[in-house]
């Protein structure tokens, strides 16, 4: 660090992203990202927007907001666009933690929560997973705190019911609960509807998993009017035009073209059960996934061995290297092509570590 970089961030450590190597031709499974084109429809219309660049962007998202709006079947101003998912995250921990309300996560989630509580300068409370990996929700009642819940979480792939998720809520009337369903469309309840119901449920989504845009940047959050209200505050107070035109015009486009999109997580999914099914055969046991990726960890075999050994090959997948994460690896859903040769390549690995 420069010895102009403020002290405050002196124990601030950043969010490590996945590898995303250019040496090297890899079969990359290990950031979660589609093995999917965008819709055609969706490229169209960046292209047409592209010929307006020397102007900026709608700072409202209009055309957007109303098209998501018929699909989510909300009001208008029920719903924020954001560069990707992870802004309208930070907008959430800036708007509703402070000294007197810390932000609530569990041990084992989207390693973001800690960053944005970090540099926010916000006080956290961390509630850790059971033994199985699963949440128990009773630990989350009456939190005193806002509330920050990946479903499915990340890494495990483990989603809560959304019975479960209202008696969240209902345990935590004075907070916000904050659900967010990066990877809902892979099998999960996504809890939009209830948004309708509880005033204090702001959900997130992103574009980049199962719309195929993780390259778009962008992402929103439903809520009551009122939250929308405020997480606007933010946004207007940091950057008006977050979202670029041409991811602006994609978004249009693959709200428009959703079967497309829904029809590519129908195949990760039929994809996700064969490969689960492949792994099991070799002595691997992963937790019940409903996300475009699996959580495995091998019997005899180490983590990090495999992981190691399978970049040597040509595969990246994702290890994490902490205590109660080494012996796991989360590899990402490719097309069905890839994970054949993910496969393949996995016994040469499990052979040659024997």
């Amino acid at each position: 660090m420069s010895k102009f970089f403020s002290n405050k961030f002196n124990t601030l450590v950043p969010y490590t992203p996945g590898e995303q190597p250019k040496d090297t031709q890899y079969i990359k499974l290990n950031t979660n990202e589609s093995p999917y084109s965008p819709s055609k429809k969706a490229v169209n219309y960046a292209c047409k927007a592209s010929e307006n660049v020397q102007l900026y962007s709608d700072p409202e998202c209009r055309e957007l907001v109303k098209t998501a709006a018929e699909k989510f079947n909300i009001s208008q101003d029920e719903i924020i666009f954001t560069n990707g998912s992870d802004e309208v995250l930070n907008f959430a921990f800036m708007a509703y933690c402070d000294d007197k309300c810390p932000a609530v996560f569990a041990d084992i989630t989207y390693g973001f929560y800690k960053v944005f509580a970090q540099i926010n300068n916000i006080k956290s409370k961390v509630i850790p997973l059971k033994e199985d990996f699963s949440i128990d929700i009773t630990d989350y009642y009456n939190a005193n705190g806002t509330i920050f819940i990946a479903n499915p979480n990340a890494p495990t792939g483990i989603a809560l019911t959304l019975k479960e998720i209202e008696l969240i809520l209902q345990n935590n009337k004075d907070n916000i609960v904050v659900i967010d369903e990066a990877y809902v469309d892979f099998g999960a309840q996504s809890v939009v509807s209830l948004t309708k119901k509880y005033d204090n449920l702001l959900v997130t989504q992103t574009f980049s998993k199962s719309r195929s845009l993780a390259g778009g940047r962008l992402g929103f959050g439903i809520a009551s009017k009122e939250i929308i209200r405020d997480l606007n505050t933010i946004k207007y107070s940091t950057n008006p035009y977050n979202v670029n035109s041409l991811t602006m015009a994609m978004g249009v486009g693959t709200l428009l073209d959703d079967e497309y999109c829904m029809d590519n997580c129908k195949k990760v999914m039929t994809t996700r059960a064969w490969t689960v099914n492949e792994l099991s055969n070799l002595g691997f046991s992963m937790t019940d996934s409903k996300a475009n990726f699996i959580f495995a960890k091998h019997n005899k075999i180490s983590g990090k061995d495999i992981y190691l050994k399978l970049k040597e090959k040509g595969v990246l997948i994702r290890h994490f290297d902490t205590e109660k994460l080494t012996d796991y690896n989360r590899i990402t859903i490719g097309s069905e092509e890839q994970m054949k040769i993910f496969i393949e390549r996995l016994k040469e690995v499990l052979e040659e570590l024997k």
